[in-house]
């Protein structure tokens, strides 16, 4: 996955939330463009999880895909591939 195809989907306007897929399986959801962000060189992903009160670090290369929310639909889901 590039940091472009990521910085699309957390920048968008609406934000909608996305769903990553990651390369070992997991399913990882953003609910708020707030709880992500890029650290060092931006190949890495932090994820917050508030109400679990953990954070995720992701190598961007391990993200297959992200599925967004379509507008409307809480659902309904596009996919998008790396």
């Amino acid at each position: 996955m590039t940091t472009n195809a990521l910085l699309e989907v957390i920048d968008a306007e609406p934000f909608r939330t996305f769903t990553l897929r990651l390369a070992d399986g997991r399913a990882i959801r953003v609910a708020n463009p707030h709880s992500v962000a890029f650290l060092g060189n931006g190949r890495t992903l932090f994820v917050a999880h508030p109400r679990q009160e953990k954070f995720e670090l992701i190598d961007l290369i391990l993200i297959n895909s992200i599925e967004v929310s379509t507008a409307g639909e809480k659902d309904s889901r596009r996919r998008r591939s790396a």
